[in-house]
């Protein structure tokens, strides 16, 4: 077995067990604040695509959060039993259908994102401005390198 300069079979110092695991931590802790307003991590990753840019089509949101269509479809189901958004079925194709807040989709944006920032603001405790810096750079990086 070949060990490279990020994997180590002790998973203290394997860069990838502590991606997971601190993605893990980060994502349990959004989801504990998120519960008591009845949203879950995936319906979140919707309403935050769709604070960036409404109107988007359901295929749109899939592609951007990295789901399906059929698991997209159930997502926006009960964001629209919640009463957060709605479906707008386009004039120019019938075939598509855009997705719109309502105003109470748009009015949980800051209280949700607060949590977001409280979340990560927790996780970056001690950390300095220029480390975050080196951290944020390193990731988008990583992720660049696996696109």
């Amino acid at each position: 077995m070949r060990a490279g300069r990020g994997f180590d079979a002790d998973t203290h110092d394997s860069i990838g067990y502590l991606l997971r695991d601190t993605a893990r931590r980060i994502l349990s802790d959004l989801t504990a604040r998120l519960e008591p307003h009845g949203i879950t991590l995936p319906q979140y990753y919707v309403l935050r695509e769709l604070w960036q840019e409404e109107g988007l089509t359901q295929r749109e949101i899939a592609n951007r959060v990295g789901v399906l269509e059929p698991t997209m479809v159930a997502t926006l189901d009960a964001l629209e039993r919640l009463g957060l958004i709605e479906r707008v079925r386009s004039t120019t194709d019938r075939r598509k259908t855009h997705v719109q807040l309502t105003p109470a989709g748009r009015k949980m944006r800051d209280t949700l994102h607060g949590y977001a920032a409280d979340v990560l603001e927790a996780a970056l405790t001690g950390i300095s401005d220029d480390e975050i810096a080196v951290l944020r750079r390193t990731l988008q990086r990583i992720k660049g390198n696996l696109a």
